[in-house]
């Protein structure tokens, strides 16, 4: 039998691959997240636990409700969500080097308005009580002003509005990911981040998932229904669009990572049995044919989730979207066989009777 490569999550590794490679080359990070996706999402750890976000004091860096969906998103349920605090930061327009930029009526009709700084100086926005005293908080209770400096997350500026936060919830940018992430966990806080499906082959990101501290959130490829970005980014790719003026890309590559607790990842895969999936299994590559053992790794290579044996008690190669059904009740991680992934967790490139194999995570199965 001839190896089977996942096609699934080859394709999310090959358009992950050119996403994050072109937000690199062109430091274009102007993806924002629409509104259905970041309300999908943030229900689901509601649904598991309603006071989740009680008390809470939520930083919302590399955002600009001007734009963004996220800041409009929280103002909109700050009182339906318990929050004790809102805070968003944005990044000067000049920082982002955008070349045909105008300020927003939002800002300009503002008496915060300055001119000078309108370009060089990024913005942070506020929310805490209800300022007006019409009896409710809402978008008018949204305060704003000009930050010291460009909003840059790295700077001593935002540190501080992350020391002063609890959670941490963006969109960060793609270029700057590890970075990012880095900088949210050095702190220990909460956190719900959007990132490419990339970032799991990351060694900084596989090892704190293989050891539980950080996982996937309740969406990812296809859940994900596309990003908003700017007049000057190219609409390319089948799913390409314009909805309501906004110009749309969904790249199908992307996720939620998380170390925020929800219900999904609590949830038992339902499989069969070694004997009943060569028997019935959906997959061709493995009715009729069994599993075959790596040349390198003693270990069973699974090139589907679903085709998973709930009774075999070694290790299995399975793919990288399986991260997205893990229980960790149910499998340990116990490593990778990832390409030019040279880390403690990774046991090097898979293959089977001499042909390499697509990206694998080690587990087995708890008893």
């Amino acid at each position: 039998m001839s190896v089977v490569i996942d096609s699934y999550a080859q394709n999310y590794q090959s358009m992950a691959q050119n996403d994050l490679t072109q937000a690199k080359k062109a430091k274009n990070d102007e993806f924002y997240t629409q509104w259905a996706d970041i309300e999908k999402e943030i229900m689901a750890y509601l649904d598991y636990n309603p006071n989740v976000f009680r008390d809470k004091t939520i930083l919302l860096p590399c955002d600009d409700p001007e734009w963004s969906n996220f800041t409009k998103f929280f103002v909109q349920n700050f009182e339906v969500f318990g929050l004790k605090k809102l805070i968003s930061t944005s990044y000067a327009a000049e920082s982002k080097k955008i070349k045909l930029w105008q300020p927003t009526l939002f800002e300009t009709e503002n008496p915060n308005y300055d001119a000078d700084k309108s370009r060089t100086n990024g913005k942070i926005f506020t929310l805490d009580h209800d300022t007006n005293q019409n009896g409710k908080i809402d978008i008018d209770d949204l305060q704003w002003q000009y930050l010291e400096g460009d909003g840059d997350f790295r700077s001593l500026e935002v540190k501080r509005l992350r020391d002063e936060s609890d959670m941490i919830i963006t969109n960060p940018p793609f270029s700057l990911f590890k970075e990012f992430l880095e900088w949210v966990l050095e702190d220990g806080k909460q956190f719900l981040m959007i990132g490419n499906i990339n970032c799991l082959t990351y060694k900084e990101v596989f090892s704190k998932i293989k050891e539980n501290k950080i996982w996937l959130g309740t969406g990812m490829g296809r859940w994900i229904s596309g990003f908003i970005v700017p007049e000057s980014y190219e609409l390319y790719g089948s799913e390409a669009r314009i909805e309501n003026g906004n110009r749309i890309v969904a790249t199908n590559n992307c996720l939620w990572l998380t170390n925020i607790d929800h219900g999904k990842r609590h949830q038992p895969l339902q499989l069969m049995t070694m004997a009943d999936n060569i028997k019935h299994s959906k997959h061709k590559e493995v009715r009729g044919n069994g599993y075959q053992k790596y040349d390198n790794y003693d270990a069973i290579e699974v090139p589907f989730t679903d085709a998973i044996p709930c009774d075999y008690d070694g290790f299995m190669g399975v793919p990288i979207t399986f991260l997205d059904k893990y229980n960790p009740a149910q499998f340990e991680i116990v490593g990778s066989l990832i390409t030019n992934n040279p880390d403690s967790y990774s046991f090097g490139v898979p293959y089977v009777n001499g042909k390499k194999v697509y990206a694998r995570i080690l587990i087995h199965r708890k008893k």
